[in-house]
């Protein structure tokens, strides 16, 4: 077998370095050998899991378990030296459909899942009582701009038992529950802020189990209530049965040991899906293309300068806990060595879009320093082959969140989730203009058959070059300074969490 050139006239002549002027590194036997075949392979058994299973791999079943038992045996038939960590995530179950009533006037009997949601780790009940509005922005301002519910001297005073009606805006939406269940409220109503693009339905997650029953809607129907508490007493019915579980579940670690001590590089992508489907794109493509990164460069006998970890991680979807519990129980040191942070979350979206996670601020918050550097990895790559690709931002939906609030450089490539594809896009990328990205996202047909091969291929190459490059530079890509301060620092920017909103 062809062993790797690292440093060859070719790359010297081919590869042209990004903005810190890292030294070339040739990716060409990786990329070559990661193709969207073998990443197809690892999907087709996962797949088959959920098929066994239920039809999900989701948090606390038996096809997580399997998954996990999967990614075990093949990192270990590729010579890693694996590691299973434990952890305790809460599991959000609702057993009966949630209700949403108007009492007075003029009943009426909202729609779930059109009109409103339940809010993730709601309480249980069934509530009856006057509607109040709380510190409400109406006609709704620039976004976010409401502190609706914010502080607890929005409340009223010396009442209990109403229905907080609140408008979605600067804080989260735990922070917000919390604030009515202490001034005396027994459920909450939070509807979406108005804007373009915050009038649609609200759905997320209150991070934690609440004391009270709370739902989130459209700007339509709060603008509604409010308008109708103009003209008098407004009485509400909020019901939500739901309980939730302490579940024991684990994240999947592997390492090629590299040369360099300090200089980590943690490649992530999580492993459970939704409960409502097989997750294959959802992130059953992210971990088919760490899989199978990893295994090559196993049979290529690449031996890293830079430590690289791959991690598969568990309960992304009830809040990035898997990611986010390995980062807290990390040491000072061991969180210090690490140099950067890639992540893969969806990588094989039928209608696909080439996302690079904008690292330089250009349309959102930049990531912490260095992650301008890995941005330009991926287009540079992409680049050099004639491929378009464009920014998205670090919008905290993802396991990079947890690596970004303790300073660590962060990117990777997203291929779209429930996001419209623009007509510009479609002219660029291929695909159908004023469809999702994933039509399938977090729903039962997101199977084998949702799958864009092209997408995986483009992305998976990408990846793998970009998993190596880091491996094999000798420059570390953060300020000297930030280096030594960044333990002090935090970048909590985002606005949320997983596959929901906090705020």
């Amino acid at each position: 077998m062809r062993k790797l050139a690292l440093f060859s006239a070719l790359a010297m002549a081919s590869l042209a370095a990004p903005a810190l002027a890292l030294d070339p590194i040739n990716t060409f036997w990786l990329t070559n050998a990661v193709t969207a075949g073998k990443i197809h392979d690892h999907l087709e058994r996962l797949d088959r899991i959920a098929d066994r299973n239920g039809d999900t791999r989701a948090l606390g079943t038996p096809g997580y378990a399997a998954s996990v038992r999967y990614v075990v045996n093949r990192l270990k038939q590729a010579k890693y030296k694996v590691e299973i960590q434990p952890f305790i995530a809460n599991l959000f179950e609702e057993h009966t459909p949630p209700e949403l009533e108007r009492i007075s006037p003029d009943p009426h009997l909202y729609v779930h899942e059109v009109d409103f949601l339940t809010m993730e780790f709601s309480g249980a009940g069934n509530v009856t009582g006057n509607l109040i509005a709380v510190d409400l922005t109406l006609p709704p301002t620039p976004a976010p701009s409401s502190t609706s519910g914010c502080e607890g001297g929005d409340f009223p005073v010396g009442q209990t038992g109403y229905v907080a009606l609140i408008q979605r805006g600067t804080c989260t939406f735990q922070l917000k529950a919390e604030n009515a269940f202490a001034a005396g409220a027994a459920a909450v109503i939070i509807f979406n802020e108005g804007q373009p693009g915050r009038d649609g339905l609200l759905g997320g997650t209150l991070a934690e189990e609440q004391e009270l029953p709370v739902v989130g809607t459209t700007f339509a129907v709060g603008n509604e209530l409010a308008g109708l508490l103009a003209s008098g007493p407004v009485i509400m019915r909020v019901k939500v049965d739901a309980t939730t579980t302490p579940v024991p579940t684990w994240n999947v670690l592997a390492e090629k040991k590299g040369r360099t001590k300090d200089r980590d590089v943690v490649v992530g992508a999580h492993l459970d899906s939704v409960d409502e489907g097989p997750g294959i794109n959802d992130n059953g493509s992210g971990t088919a293309t760490l899989l199978t990164i990893a295994e090559q460069m196993t049979y290529l006998h690449i031996k890293p300068r830079n430590t690289v970890r791959f991690a598969f991680w568990g309960a992304e979807e009830q809040g990035l806990i898997g990611s986010t519990y390995y980062v807290d129980n990390l040491s000072e040191q061991a969180l210090a060595n690490i140099m950067l942070n890639l992540n893969f979350d969806m990588t094989g979206s039928p209608n696909f879009v080439r996302f690079v996670y904008d690292g330089d601020g250009t349309i959102g918050d930049e990531g912490p320093p260095g992650s301008d550097i890995i941005e330009d990895v991926f287009t540079n790559f992409f680049d050099r082959r004639g491929l378009a690709s464009e920014p998205t931002e670090f919008d905290g939906r993802s396991d990079y969140q947890a690596f970004i609030e303790n300073g660590i450089p962060a990117g990777g490539l997203f291929s779209g989730a429930e996001g419209i594809k623009t007509p510009a896009q479609a002219a660029t990328y291929g695909g159908t203009a004023g469809a999702p990205y994933d039509p399938c996202y977090h729903q039962a047909c997101d199977d084998i058959d949702n799958l864009s091969l092209r997408s995986l291929g483009q992305l998976g190459k990408a990846a793998a070059h970009a998993v190596l490059y880091f491996a094999m530079t000798r420059e570390d890509i953060r300020p000297e300074a930030e280096v030594s301060a960044r333990l002090a620092t935090a970048a909590a920017s985002a606005e949320y969490r997983g596959p929901h909103l906090v705020r």
